[in-house]
């Protein structure tokens, strides 16, 4: 399996960078059009944490180029609008919104995080006329593919929406990149492989997976259950051994796009080991290595 960075790099021939950027948009799930609140996991952000303030996006998309660039050289980037529902209001503002995003030439592909229910005709025409121009990574947050877990945490759809969702995205030749949690309240170790198991069993599979351990917040439904009852969460030892074997659970032509995430550290309520990523990683990476000597 593959891992992001290797993916690029083979077919760009470079690193590509990703700006997260703020399209705008709200959601379904918060504005009482599916239900209110939001996911009980999803900050007031809309899991888009370290996207900047809505502003044209000429000034987001240079603001963010200019803090990677102090570090790096990088010319080419991924424009990933993260938070909320970017294919969610009004379809003129969006075509402009995007068709000015994608036409410049610093931007090699366009990443729209959404769900599975906003994805209509109309929607649907677009991003396949944006696909002609360069790239269209579609993301979907399915989470897990549990629906007693899925309406415990306030998702708004059962697993048969996502489904016709993946297979519109699929059918209409875009890239789908799916994201999972671990450790979400209820879940075993075998009911999270199991949401595993189904995205590897999907025709076709998908092309790319972001997984992630569950971050509490802050200012969330989840974060004010557990102040109020802490749950049990992973340790990182148990994390790491998950994604080892979801990786070997996962077709090849997957590509691996997140196997960690950041909680915004203003927020995080837990679990606290998350916010030393470096070991996070490391412990990962060594898990990656004995299980593929196993």
């Amino acid at each position: 399996m593959r891992r992001l960075s290797e993916a690029l790099q083979e077919q760009y021939g470079e690193k590509l960078y990703k700006l997260s950027l703020t399209s705008g948009c709200t959601c379904p799930n918060r504005d009482g059009t599916v239900g209110t609140g939001g996911c009980a996991f999803c900050s007031e952000g809309g899991s888009g944490d370290f996207a900047p303030p809505f502003l044209p996006v000429e000034a987001q998309i240079e603001t963010a180029k200019r803090l990677i660039q102090r570090k790096t050289h990088a010319k080419r980037f991924i424009a990933y609008f993260q938070s909320f529902t970017n294919t969610y209001g009004d379809l003129d503002r969006l075509r402009a919104l995007y068709r000015e995003t994608i036409l410049r030439e610093d931007i090699a592909i366009l990443s729209l995080g959404t769900r599975p229910d906003c994805l209509g005709d109309d929607v649907m025409e677009l991003l396949c006329e944006l696909n002609t121009i360069k790239p269209v990574w579609v993301e979907l947050g399915l989470q897990t593919a549990h629906d007693e877990t899925a309406r415990r945490l306030n998702r708004g759809y059962d697993l048969p929406v996502f489904e016709a969702g993946y297979r519109r995205i699929k059918e209409a030749g875009l890239t789908a990149v799916i994201h999972v949690i671990f450790g979400l309240p209820g879940e075993t170790k075998e009911d999270m492989l199991e949401t595993v198991r189904y995205l590897a069993g999907l025709t076709p599979p998908p092309d790319g997976v972001k997984l992630q351990m569950l971050h509490i917040l802050k200012n969330t439904a989840l974060g004010r259950r557990y102040l109020e009852a802490p749950f049990p969460l992973l340790s990182l030892e148990e994390y790491a051994d998950l994604i080892a074997e979801s990786v070997s659970i996962l077709p090849e032509r997957t590509v691996l796009h997140r196997m960690t995430g950041d909680g915004p550290a203003g927020l995080l309520l837990a679990p606290d080991w998350t916010r030393n990523k470096k070991k996070v990683l490391n412990t990962i990476n060594r898990k990656l290595a004995a299980f593929s000597q196993s």
